[in-house]
């Protein structure tokens, strides 16, 4: 039978790549996932309504909730004391709720650079960053970030001065990190708003530092 998609593998007539079909036999913990949903649904413990606003609520999360919090710990000295001391707390007064996780601030400076890993798997700030992007989770970020932080760095762009530390922080199942990156020269007219829209993803996670003002 004839297809309509060029010869070349993987690739589809709008230039996208394929991805496979989503039609394999559910897992162990799909499975379990869909009948305990069911459950709490018949118990009257939940509502589909209320599963399908949570999930809406967890893909409308971004890196501009962690950017506004940088935004405010650069602009209010109180606030990034509180911030270093119990980045959850500090978090939930701007309204971003953590959930039971402790949230750990980590300060770039002049002398130390700071890199977020997770070596067992791919655990991530999500409330505060959105969902992690693919790198983040392979197996070749997870393990050589451990092993050459300053090559890796180097891949991204970003070449420290050797006399800079650097250090690798592993977020763990019930531990995230949050990279406080150093507040870039020349800002000091911006308002909180306009520093926020110079905090970069990557910024968060130390592969990278915020943008240059205009």
């Amino acid at each position: 039978m004839p297809h309509d998609h060029p010869s070349h593998e993987g690739i589809s007539p709008s230039g996208h790549p394929y991805r496979n079909d989503n039609d394999t036999p559910l897992s162990y913990w799909q499975t379990m996932e869909i009948a305990m949903r069911e459950l709490l649904i018949e118990k009257g413990v939940t509502t589909a309504e209320e599963i399908a606003l949570q999930i809406d609520a967890m893909d409308a999360r971004s890196p501009a909730n962690g950017a506004a919090v940088v935004a405010r710990a650069w602009t209010d000295p109180a606030f990034k004391a509180r911030l270093l001391d119990d980045a959850s707390a500090a978090s939930r007064e701007m309204g971003f709720d953590i959930g039971p996780l402790r949230l750990i601030a980590v300060e770039n400076t002049e002398t130390v650079h700071n890199v977020i890993v997770c070596t067992l798997c791919s655990c991530y700030p999500r409330n505060l960053l959105g969902l992690p992007p693919d790198w983040y989770k392979s197996r070749a970020y997870r393990s050589r970030t451990v092993r050459a932080p300053r090559k890796v760095l180097r891949e991204f762009g970003l070449d420290l001065p050797d006399d800079v530390t650097v250090r690798v922080h592993d977020s763990t199942a019930d531990m995230r990190y949050i990279v406080l990156p150093q507040r870039p020269a020349g800002t000091d007219s911006l308002s909180e708003a306009a520093l926020a829209q110079l905090v970069t993803r990557d910024s968060m996670i130390g592969t990278g530092l915020p943008r240059a003002p205009a």
